[in-house]
């Protein structure tokens, strides 16, 4: 009788293992959102503000690009707009997170040429998020602002989720903003 409750208790615990490996893999992926409005959690994304040596149209047009123009090779691989308005698109962006696993978040974007572009998450590994880019012209080019913020449900448990994906979000962004600086600026020196 000890065998049998040792093999029920061996089987029991591979189930609830494999399907909290499967709850977690949906989770980080975007395919699962916590979404319960209990215990919401906000967290700041942001602020990033960075100064790029160009003109604010060309800013605004590279940040605007993988979703109103022709996206580059590159960025096929990580946007894919979903349904375009006249000054919304409904967009899929795919992030790498590790261990082979790609994050799909699905987002509006919103278009306020050439100031700013806001984006608010519509399915992901959390329940909400609200961001937005903010051009400021200046003297010797554009001031790019990046705000937003983060919520999960669930209390700590949750506040802990927020802090992960919190942290890999800003990660992107931050990549994003860079290459967007480094273009523009080549774009100017070009003339």
């Amino acid at each position: 009788m000890t065998i049998v409750w040792v093999i029920i208790v061996a089987v029991v615990l591979v189930l609830v293992v494999g399907a909290a490996v499967v709850v977690y893999i949906g989770l980080v992926i975007g395919a699962i959102t916590v979404d319960i409005a209990r215990g919401r959690r906000l967290r700041p994304l942001g602020p990033l503000t960075m100064d790029i040596a160009a003109e604010r149209d060309v800013v605004f047009e590279l940040l605007a690009q993988p979703y109103q123009g022709r996206t580059t090779r590159a960025l096929q691989e990580k946007v894919t707009v979903l349904e375009r308005g006249s000054d919304m698109v409904l967009a899929a962006h795919r992030t790498p997170v590790g261990a082979g696993l790609t994050a799909v978040t699905v987002e509006t974007v919103r278009f306020a040429a050439p100031a700013r572009i806001d984006f608010r998450l519509v399915r992901g590994p959390v329940p909400h998020v609200v961001e937005q880019f903010t051009l400021t012209e200046r003297p010797d080019g554009t001031r790019l602002e990046y705000c937003g913020e983060l919520g999960t449900d669930g209390w700590a448990i949750g506040g802990w989720w927020g802090r992960v994906v919190g942290n890999k979000w800003q990660a992107a962004v931050a990549v994003t903003v860079a290459s967007v600086k480094t273009e523009a600026e080549r774009r100017a020196a070009r003339g």
